[in-house]
């Protein structure tokens, strides 16, 4: 999308991409590859063998000890002078950056892009290719391509973020993380005006305008859509999009469009987030009864499915592991305030996170954020399996507990209506809501909706169907027909005739 200046229309024309050593011993035309074996083109014999993983490159000893402090210390500390082969599994990057560098040491031409360069930077890091043993080392030249290329760049930011997964800790330490982060956060909130625009991942079919031609830019007279970052930072792995988002949010976006990319992750890394909550009408209690929740939001289908969740049973443990880190990554980078993710979102978002047995206290804060927007919810959203916390199908201690965190906030909201932060008066002007006393009449609804749905487990017992009807004040009906409904249906359904005491 954000395209840096130096970058040409056609491809990877960087001014000072193509990196050489200003000096070598050995002349070489290049390297050649035999099977798993990287020979130097070069009358000269090989004196030293180079393991790194499963690849061997026969070098020699020399271009290596006038660049390296890691080779020179290895072949000083074994004092053996006939040393001629050292093994280097732990050099980040692998083979392919240990290519790289050893190319530089032989003063050949090495040409730096958005998906070496984090490899390279490391492996120079790891060898100590400092400016100690040469000036203009390669430490300084891929130091100075990340700084003045890279971070100009949004797609190569979003690039080499990507890369830096296979290079942990290495790029944590060497903070190429936290460089990328920021700089994609930066431009994130940036003023799109005058930017030249392109997907770094395909667009969606409807999207309008459509940049993502490198030399194309829009017309003044279009508009930017707001959430035209999200794709792109979705293709990061979860610890890096929080990175991103955290940085984010320091700047000031507005939390609903923060929300709306933590909901459009979740879409892409968690599929079951749907597909499960689409399935629970088909979990129901009632026989041939289909429950339609309907989507989240149009930007919610297709996606990159990393994993591919269903059921509990068809959950890997690697899979089940991968899944609970997202989600209670997810939920400790929900913006606090009201509204900034859908209710529906949340509850399914509570759903997987019951299923997969997240952090309780995670679970817990999840459970309150519900509360703060209950009146939003469904019947479908509600509907959440017990998972084996209980006799019943549906988890009805869950509910109850969402309708007190109702309760509450709603207290808190009509005996303090103007109760607001500094910050948020000041950066989000207007998205405060004091208490509806429409909100209680909605949620009464849902709740016998509720009740009547689950009143057919015969697993349910009087006392906890008695509590969930009672915990509305009676200001919240306005009409007692609902509750009516679900008493009859529960005595029914356990078989009781005439009046009952309880009730």
């Amino acid at each position: 999308m954000w395209e840096s200046e130096s970058e040409s229309a056609d491809g990877r024309d960087y001014g000072n991409s193509v990196l050489t050593s200003s000096k070598h011993g050995v002349k070489t035309d290049g390297f050649e590859l035999r099977g798993k074996s990287w020979y130097v083109d070069t009358d000269i014999p090989s004196d030293l063998q180079v393991q790194v993983g499963d690849v061997y490159f026969h070098l020699h000893k020399y271009p290596l000890l006038s660049r390296s402090g890691k080779v020179n210390r290895i072949l000083y500390e074994s004092r053996n002078p006939e040393l001629n082969k050292i093994v280097l599994d732990e050099l980040p990057g692998g083979s392919d950056a240990f290519e790289l560098a050893a190319k530089f040491c032989y003063g050949i031409a090495v040409d730096l892009t958005a998906a070496n360069i984090s490899g390279l930077r490391c492996a120079a890091e790891y060898l100590e290719m400092t400016e100690d043993l040469e000036e203009g080392n390669l430490i300084f030249k891929t130091e100075a391509f990340l700084s003045y290329v890279v971070l100009s760049s949004w797609r190569d930011s979003i690039a080499v973020l990507k890369s830096c997964e296979k290079l942990s800790p290495w790029a944590e330490n060497l903070q190429i993380v936290r460089r990328c982060s920021e700089s994609i956060a930066w431009k994130a909130c940036a003023n799109p005006k005058g930017i030249r625009w392109a997907y770094t991942g395909k667009p969606p079919k409807d999207s309008s305008p459509k940049w993502n031609d490198m030399d194309s830019s829009p017309s003044r007279n279009q508009q930017v859509p707001p959430d035209w970052w999200f794709e792109d930072v979705s293709l990061l792995r979860i610890d890096h999009f929080v990175r991103v988002v955290t940085a984010i949010k320091v700047k000031g976006m507005k939390f609903e469009l923060i929300g709306a990319a933590i909901m459009h992750y979740a879409a892409k890394w968690l599929p079951g987030l749907i597909s499960d909550a689409a399935g629970a009408g088909d979990e129901g209690i009632s026989n041939g009864r289909n429950i339609n929740t309907g989507s989240i939001s149009s930007s919610w289908r297709g996606g990159l499915h990393m994993i591919v969740a269903g059921t509990k049973d068809e959950l890997s443990t690697v899979q089940a592991k991968d899944q609970r880190m997202i989600i209670e990554s997810l939920i400790s980078i929900i913006p606090p305030q009201k509204d900034s993710v859908s209710c529906s979102f949340l509850l399914r978002l509570l759903r997987m996170a019951n299923m997969l047995k997240v952090a309780p206290a995670l679970v817990t804060e999840l459970e309150k954020r519900v509360g703060m927007q209950f009146e939003q919810a469904t019947l479908a959203d509600l509907l959440i399996p017990s998972y084996g916390k209980s006799e019943t199908m549906y988890d009805v201690d869950l509910v109850q507990r969402l309708l007190e965190h109702f309760l509450v906030q709603e207290q808190m909201e009509s005996s303090s209506p103007s109760r607001q932060s500094f910050s948020d008066k000041h950066m989000y002007e207007g998205s405060h809501r004091v208490a509806n006393p429409n909100a209680k009449m909605r949620v009464a609804r849902l709740v016998d909706s509720y009740l009547t749905e689950v009143s057919r487990d015969r697993d349910l017992s009087l006392t906890k169907f008695q509590v969930l009807a009672e915990a509305l004040p009676e200001s919240a009906r306005t009409c007692d027909d609902g509750l009516y409904r679900a008493i009859d249906s529960y005595l029914k359904s356990n078989n009781v005739t005439g009046p009952s005491n309880a009730f």
